[in-house]
């Protein structure tokens, strides 16, 4: 027999569910059950003790007198605490007759609704006055500036400023990458090549390396290198730059010593660019014969076989900044001669290929033998974004190429220019460049026929073959199509010829921007470049840092090499997307808005939803974070508006109601956001702004005197958010030692004026640090009564405010903290960062406001360090629209909040005291779960912290069938499962380090948990014996979860998921193209071709006549 009985507690927000389960021998049919006013006892008596233990050492109460006495203070009255001395509220602030006009001093009129059209201001004066009737305020003090006032904020405005604050920091970049281009030009035109030139230079694996007898080694020498806290703390030289040179070249190969000799002149513009914008990272010039010069000076680390696995020439900011965007075709030959040796060769040369493709371009591969055969099924006849999902899909069915039968290349052309030219009529690609790229070992014809109909005269389609092996019986017609299609032609005989002779390529690619010497500035996505971090050594726990890098091209500018085109490299400046978080006014955007950007193909720049990382044993990343679109984080706009808005580069407004996720995926906060966006100016880049409807869209500011507020901002108690900017200390390299509350000081006090801060924020800064002082002389008080807290229950003491101030007190020593990470750098959600306001500010923020949240953090929890926090909001009104102003709240250990529990549910209304019903009977099994479903009281210790469905699934299926609690249905595009080598079924499950048990009615289905986001996936218990002998890897999946929530906090939506072979890939939709192209150049010199001067001499003959026809075709034009 079963009984469920349920009580909410009106003060707590806690849920106490009572699951009755009667032994069988214990069952005599006279127990018929839990009385409720039994229950109801219980959850009175606990729930009171707990609200006012919270209360008390919270200082929730304190807060809320200071704030409204602040705001409203009556003559002869001053506030009183709950314990301790009273509190002036005169004492701080100057009294104005203007405040005492505009707000209340307590909330017995609360219920009172504003009028439509009605200021907030007008309306709290109103309520203040039916208070107070005596009270009357002078006309001319109605309207003028007041010391406190609620203000709405203005989106619009918001982000139209934050795109300007955007524009500006992205203009400084790209003015010192501009400064390298011309010093590099100028360099080398003054340079000429000298085959015997010797020059030692600081080889950046050498540096500091000295041989057996002690002496430097060549190219190494002694280079001066210290710690850095702006690098990451790396140690590097801020006088000199040094210089990589890939693996698998020669450090002393003359056109590498010759480039380095030049590109020596960079030093000095590295150094004054520095000089200039301390913010600057990292600046290079990435050569085209290969080596790489950075600076600041670094010492670079192989890895453990000797190898650094970097060459700039296939990364995306080189690739970009070289060549146009292109739409290219991949013809890989299977016929029978490729077997062995010669298509592994053929398989590397097309990943090298898809290396050297961004996002600007699109491509697909096809595979010939007597037949066509696409390698993406799905994508038969059109090609597809060129981004990291797309590409490395696309490697992954390299492998299941096999050589057979004879090849067709006639058909396989054919096929390539139909798409191409089909493709390029319906406007989706590129618009710009077109290639084929053809790998092959042989062509038994030159195929002139195919290329008279589809690409002569114009020759917009560019051959590039590549010959497969040693053998040249066939290199003359693959020769002869490059020299005839503008394009280029390699040999590549051995798997370390691959990566050089794929690069040739994108020279060839960039002849046409070249001799118009267009120094296109471009924009990477967010990216991480791992090979850099590690060859740096760079051990950061946070993982490598996301960027973007602003990039230029370098050409070469003498007069006798203009018609060939010739590129030097290209320069570029990473930006840490960090730069652009400390530009968001995270104050103005409440405690659940956000800002955030996208690239013109509709990729995250930056946004609080994007997980570029995952966690197995350490810090890495997911393999497709740079091609994370917004659609994807933003999935509640089906129709894709708010994107494609942004995209387009419009300016405008959007609404919607949003699910967020908060505590890892574990809770979902519903609510209804305004987004604001706009263009940056100068950059492919958009920028939006959300705003949470109610609280969220209100401001509250005040003014103190500065004198007052900067004294209690140097109290020990007080912290300012770390990754929040209240003055720019990283722009002067004499600012830089300073803290945050240092250079406050000496800006509001005028000893620094040369100091940027955000004297708006400052001064909300030092009203909230004035408002929250009398908490400190509270929390001492209780501290030192040593008659409270005896059994030392209550550890922390905690508040925040929406300016990111903070302020902590500790009611027991450091080291017997239960969890000494809360609150610090450590505990991520717990405190204010760049990008969100600490989770349980966020959750208390949601309730009514005086209710205290209650949670165990899951961090924690795990972890077994035992705490359960209590938090609630501070605000103005019981208005959805009065501003919450802060959050207060407690941590304390979970023993005593659990022994409280116990103890309440010994209670009963029994006359002689004695209790035959409590909680302690082997007969009844109790739980304490929040709103959310998590035990937060349970017998079973084990079970602390789990979701209640695993524990009690057949209840929890009850109490949704009840509507005690609702099941929401969520989405996530950026999730990890785990791949199990051998079962085709395992893909549809998930995986994290945290595993748990998914109910369904009343049977437990193993299920695994990727980012704390429960699955609800079919799982096949066949498998599992091959799961545990098969290999596993992390693969992407879109998954749908549920999250579940009491009824009073949410409105049910539905949605669905649609899943099928064609799924992870990146298919089209809106992106903004580049407004460069440069395909092709009249003047460029075509018969640079690769190998073109050993062509047959019949060979030249017959391309004469096509040659002049095409500058005929040109002149006429």
């Amino acid at each position: 027999m079963e009984g469920i009985c349920r009580i909410q507690f009106l003060h707590t927000f806690l849920l106490l569910w009572i699951f009755i389960g009667w032994n069988v021998k214990a069952v005599t049919g006279s127990q018929q059950g839990i009385p409720l006013s039994v229950v109801k006892l219980w959850a009175s008596a606990f729930g009171g003790e707990i609200k006012s233990i919270s209360a008390k050492y919270s200082g929730s109460q304190l807060l809320q007198k200071e704030l409204w006495s602040i705001t409203a203070p009556r003559q002869g009255a001053n506030s009183t605490t709950e314990a301790g001395p009273p509190v002036r509220a005169t004492s701080r602030i100057n009294p104005k007759i203007t405040a005492a006009c505009l707000w209340e001093e307590s909330g017995a009129q609360r219920g009172i609704p504003r009028k439509y059209g009605e200021s907030v201001q007008t309306a709290f004066r109103k309520r203040l006055q039916a208070q107070n009737p005596g009270l009357s305020c002078p006309e001319k003090y109605k309207e003028p500036e007041k010391s406190v006032r609620v203000e709405e904020i203005d989106g619009v405005k918001l982000v139209k400023n934050l795109a300007v604050k955007m524009e500006e920091m992205f203009q400084r970049k790209a003015e010192a990458t501009r400064r390298l281009v011309e010093a590099a030009e100028e360099a080398h035109h003054q340079h000429e090549d000298n085959p015997d030139l010797q020059y030692e230079y600081f080889n950046a694996v050498l540096i500091n390396e000295v041989n057996e007898e002690g002496n430097n080694v060549e190219l190494g020498g002694e280079f001066l290198l210290e710690p850095n806290d702006h690098f990451k703390n790396l140690s590097v030289n801020l006088s000199l730059s040094v210089v990589q040179v890939p693996t698998n070249m020669y450090n002393k190969d003359p056109d590498i010593v010759n480039g380095v000799y030049w590109s020596e002149a960079l030093n000095k513009v590295f150094v004054e660019n520095f000089e200039r914008d301390p913010t600057l990272i990292w600046q290079y010039f990435g050569s085209a014969k290969g080596f790489f010069r950075q600076y600041p000076g670094v010492k670079w680390h192989p890895d453990e076989h000797g190898v650094i696995g970097f060459d700039c020439r296939n990364r995306k900011w080189y690739i970009q900044a070289a060549t146009s965007p292109k739409d290219v075709v991949i013809l890989v030959d299977v016929s029978g001669s490729m077997k062995g040796l010669r298509l592994t060769i053929a398989r590397q040369t097309v990943s090298s290929i898809l290396d050297t493709l961004g996002d600007d371009d699109f491509f697909n591969i096809i595979a010939y033998n007597q037949e066509i055969h696409y390698v993406e099924p799905c994508l038969n006849g059109t090609l597809v974004r060129a981004d990291t999902t797309n590409k490395d899909h696309f490697r992954e069915h390299l492998d299941k190429l096999f050589a057979k039968g004879i090849g067709l290349l006639g058909e396989a052309l054919t096929e390539a220019f139909t798409i191409l030219n089909d493709f390029n009529q319906t406007g989706r690609g590129s618009v710009c460049s077109q290639a084929i790229m053809l790998v092959t070992d042989g062509a038994t014809k030159m195929y002139d026929d195919v290329f008279e109909k589809y690409n002569w005269p114009d020759r917009k389609v560019r051959i590039f073959p590549y010959l497969i092996g040693r053998e040249s019986a066939f290199a003359d017609n693959l020769k002869w199509m490059a020299c005839a299609n503008k394009g280029y032609f390699s040999q590549i005989s051995t798997l370390a010829d691959v990566q050089e002779n794929v690069m040739r390529y994108l020279h060839v690619m960039s002849r046409p921007k070249v001799i118009d010497h267009e120094h296109d500035t471009v924009w990477t996505e967010a990216y991480a470049d791992s090979a850099l971090s590690h060859a740096h050594q760079l051990n950061d726990k946070s993982g490598p840092t996301l960027t973007t890098t602003v990039a230029m091209p370098v050409f070469s500018t003498k007069n006798e090499t203009k018609n060939q085109g010739i590129l030097l490299g290209v320069a570029g400046t990473d930006i840490p997307l960090q730069e652009l978080m400390k530009l968001i006014p995270k104050h103005m955007l409440g405690i659940h808005g956000y800002a955030f950007a996208i690239t013109n193909n509709g990729y995250i720049l930056t946004h609080p939803d994007l997980r570029p990382l995952y966690q197995e044993g350490q810090r890495r990343r997911k393999p497709y974070y740079s091609s994370v679109d917004l659609s994807e984080v933003e999935w509640e706009d089906k129709d894709d508006i708010l994107r494609n808005a942004m995209v387009n580069r419009r300016t405008g407004t959007f609404s919607m109601e949003v699910k967020r996720t908060v505590d890892r995926g574990r809770r979902v906060l519903m609510m209804h956001n305004d987004y604001y966006y706009t263009d940056i100016k100068g950059t492919p880049f958009s920028v939006g702004v959300a705003l949470s409807r109610g609280h969220g869209k209100y401001f509250f500011r005040g003014n103190v005197s500065m004198d007052a507020g900067l004294r209690d901002l140097e109290q020990p108690d007080v912290a300012l958010a770390d990754e929040w900017t209240y003055c720019n200390t990283e722009e002067k390299h004499e600012h830089r030692h300073l803290t945050q509350i240092q250079a406050i000081k000496l800006f509001m006090t005028g000893r620094r004026p040369h100091l940027k801060c955000d004297r708006e924020l400052i001064q909300e800064v030092l009203f909230d640090t004035v408002v929250t002082a009398p908490l400190k002389t509270y929390w001492n008080s209780l501290a030192l009564n040593k008659s409270e807290n005896p059994d030392k229950g209550v550890e922390i003491a905690f508040l925040g405010t929406r300016t990111g101030l903070s302020r902590t007190n500790l009611f027991v020593p450091t080291n017997q903290l239960s969890n000494q990470d809360f609150l610090t750098a450590e505990d991520k959600e717990g405190v204010f960062n760049a990008d969100h306001f600490p989770l349980w500010y966020k959750r208390a923020a949601e309730q009514v406001a005086g209710t205290f949240v209650y949670s165990i953090p899951f961090s924690t929890a795990l972890e077994n360090k035992s705490v359960v926090l209590a938090s609630t909001a501070i605000q103005l009104l019981d208005d959805r629209k009065s501003p919450i102003v802060a959050a207060v709240g407690i941590q304390m250990k979970l023993e005593y909040f659990q022994r409280k529990f116990w103890t309440a549910c010994r209670q009963c209304t029994a006359l002689d005291g004695k209790c035959i019903i409590s909680c302690d009977s082997e007969d009844f099994n109790c739980y304490l779960i929040d709103n959310n479903g998590f035990i937060l009281v349970t017998e079973e210790q084990s079970q602390t912290g789990l979701f209640f469905g695993e524990v009690e699934g057949a209840v929890m299926n009850k109490l949704l069938q009840m509507g005690s609690f609702k099941r929401i249905t969520l989405y996530d595009y950026q999730a990890l499962c785990r791949d199990y080598a051998g079962s085709s079924d395992s893909a549809r499950t998930l995986s994290d380090p945290f595993s748990m048990v998914k109910w369904l009615l009343t049977e437990l289905i193993i299920f695994l948990l990727e980012f704390n986001l429960y699955s609800w996936w079919n799982v096949d218990l066949s498998v599992k014996a091959q799961r545990a002998r098969g290999k596993t890897m992390m693969v992407p999946c879109d998954t749908e979860y549920p999250a579940f929530v009491s009824e009073r906090t949410i409105k049910e939506t539905t949605g669905n998921i649609d899943c099928n072979g064609c799924v992870r890939l990146k298919l089209q939709k809106d992106r903004k193209k580049p407004e460069s192209c440069h395909p092709f150049h009249p003047e460029e010199n075509a018969m640079e071709c690769g190998s073109a001067s050993s062509l047959s001499s019949c060979l030249a003959v017959q391309l004469l006549p096509l040659i002049a026809a095409t500058i005929t075709s040109i002149g006429f034009k």
